[in-house]
Parts: C-alpha cells; structure tokens; sequence
C-alpha cells in the first residue's frame, strides 16, 4: 500500500497539518500539563514553568494523540499520557542540560543558567515522579509497563553518552546505541500508547513503536548533523555546542575513521582531551566538509525516515496517517 506525497509540491512539510487534526485534544493536554505543575513550593511551578513555556513543539505528545486516532480511538485516556510522555520529555531536558551545563534551549536560557543545577535536577525529579502519578492513575499495566521501560532505557542512554563522550573510539554502533536509547525511546512509546489504549492488535502496536523508533533516531541524526551547520537563531541554541562539550555524534566518528594521522590528533586533542581555541571549530567544520560526513548523516536520517514511512504503510489511508507521513518529511527538512 503506497502513502500519499509528504506534502504538496512546492510546500515545506511542516507539522502543520498534524497540529490541526490533534488540536483539541493538544488545548487539553496542555490543561492537564499546567494542572500537574502545580505545588505548594514555588520554585516547581516557576521552573517547570520555564521550561514548559519555551516554545517546543509537543512533537512526542503529539505523537500519543495521533497514533490514537490513527488507530480510531475514540476515549480520552490518551491526553492524560500524551501530558505524562512531555512530562518525561521535560524532566530529562532538565538534566540534560545541568550535563551539557546549557546556557541556551530554543533560543532562551536554560533553567539550570536561571535557578542554578540543583533547582533543575530536583524539579526534573519532580516531573518524573509527576510522570509515575499519571501513569498509574490511568490503571492500565500494560501503559505503566511501556512508559517506565522508556524511562529506564532514557536514563540508560543518558549514562552511555556520559561514558563515550569525549571518546574517539566511540564506534558508530556505540553512537546509534546511544541515540536509540535516548532520544528515539521515547518517540516509539509515544507512539506505542496510541494503539494499545485503543485496544489494536499487537502487530498494530509493533508497527507504530517501530515508526517511532525510527522516527526520532532520524529526528537525532538531523540534530547533530545541524549542530556544525545550521545558523543559531534557526538551531535554537549556540551552534557548535556538541563540539565544545566533546559529544561523540556521527559527523565526528566518521570523520575521525576517514581522517589521515593529523586529522585523528585534531579530533584527540579537541575532543578527547578538550584542548580548544578560537579557531578550532571552524577547523572542525572544515573537516566535516572534507570527507562528506553531514551530507552522510543525513542520508541516514532519510534512509531512518523511510523506514518509519513503511511502517504507517500498514494503516489504512486517512488525512492522520497523511499527517503523520508529513512528520517524518518535516524532521528531515529541518536538514536543509
């Protein structure tokens, strides 16, 4: 069964059309996310405030909402976990960025540069915890059992990037590892709620957390692709923060393997032992160049991307399965 082109000729794919077929029920999980905020100690309400203001997209929630009207379901217990999937977004955005000591999130301060690391680590453990009450408040086990494995798997993908960065033995698998576990879990199951509050078959629930899966590996890969190449008022945040924190991302180890002996001493000294001067992003820059690795990364991510289209192949025709086809084009784009 074939899918109807990503968007109309000369339009961008944007999330456009999903946002308006999600629309009521994103007013209500936006309710029900200012709701769960709440708290006798100020400081949680106004940090996750923050960060919950900052203009993301709601792209996972998103994902929740849809995935459960592709599959046809007509309850509301999907915005309460579409509200639990963003609570888990924000709260390891929170911690990322007291790790990567952020200073910039699209394009406004951090909460760790406003109320300082231990404001920000706390009030993400609140909002995980909040995470935990919305999940068993919807009774189901089989939900808690899929959200609390994204959650274990997340923070698994957190410590892994820890432990490689600033390796230049990073092997691509141990890159994909990473990026599978910490940005494209969440994705597959936020995706994977839909059909199982709808109560679809399992292959119905497989083929959307595949979809998912790779939908946000290829969401990653256009990231860090960007993070050498876009201009920061479009990134969101300072370009080049990968390379100042020493992250091991793909551009870096496919340049490292296809580098002469000088090129592998640049990456060690800048990346490994963090030795970095005014110029040396530029240099970094000139490299990635050289030996075409974002224009591979983002080959990935488009091979990623029709892996993910496949899998909505598996759903009848209907303007959310378009929407949804739209998404995947839009996280591509971003790239260009």
């Amino acid at each position: 069964m074939g899918l109807a082109a990503t968007a109309a000729p000369g339009r961008t794919p944007s999330l456009d059309p999903l946002t308006r077929l999600v629309g009521d029920d994103l007013v209500r999980v936006n309710q029900r996310i200012v709701e769960n905020m709440h708290s006798p100690v100020a400081l949680i309400p106004q940090l996750a405030g923050h960060i919950v203001a900052a203009g993301g997209k709601r792209l996972r929630p998103m994902l929740t909402l849809a995935a459960a009207q592709l599959c046809g379901y007509t309850g509301d217990r999907h915005v309460a976990l579409a509200a639990c999937v963003e609570f888990i977004h924000t709260a390891t955005l929170l911690h990322d960025d007291v790790v990567d000591e952020s200073d910039l999130r699209r394009g406004i301060a951090t909460a760790n540069a406003v109320w300082g690391n231990k404001a920000s680590v706390l009030v993400g453990d609140f909002l995980f915890s909040r995470a935990f009450q919305l999940m068993v408040a919807d009774g189901s086990l089989e939900v808690l059992r899929i959200l609390s494995h994204a959650s274990a798997v997340i923070a698994e993908g957190e410590v892994l990037q820890l432990v490689t960065a600033n390796d230049t033995g990073t092997t691509e698998d141990d890159y994909l590892q990473v990026i599978r576990s910490k940005t494209a879990q969440l994705f597959a199951a936020a995706c994977r709620i839909g059909p199982v509050v709808a109560g679809r078959p399992e292959a119905e629930a497989d083929a959307m957390e595949a979809f998912g899966l790779d939908l946000g590996i290829a969401f990653q890969l256009v990231d860090d692709m960007l993070d050498y190449s876009a201009l920061q008022a479009d990134l969101g945040k300072t370009v080049g923060d990968d390379f100042r924190d020493g992250k091991i991302t793909l551009p870096i180890v496919l340049a490292f393997a296809r580098g002469d002996e000088a090129e592998r001493a640049f990456w060690r000294r800048t990346m490994e032992a963090q030795e970095q001067g005014p110029e040396d992003l530029a240099e970094a820059q000139a490299l990635l160049k050289k030996h075409g690795v974002l224009e591979e990364t983002m080959e990935r991510a488009r091979r990623y991307g029709e892996a993910a289209r496949a899998q909505l192949a598996r759903f009848p025709a209907s303007p959310i399965r378009d929407a949804l086809d739209e998404v995947v084009a839009f996280c591509i784009a971003r790239g260009f």
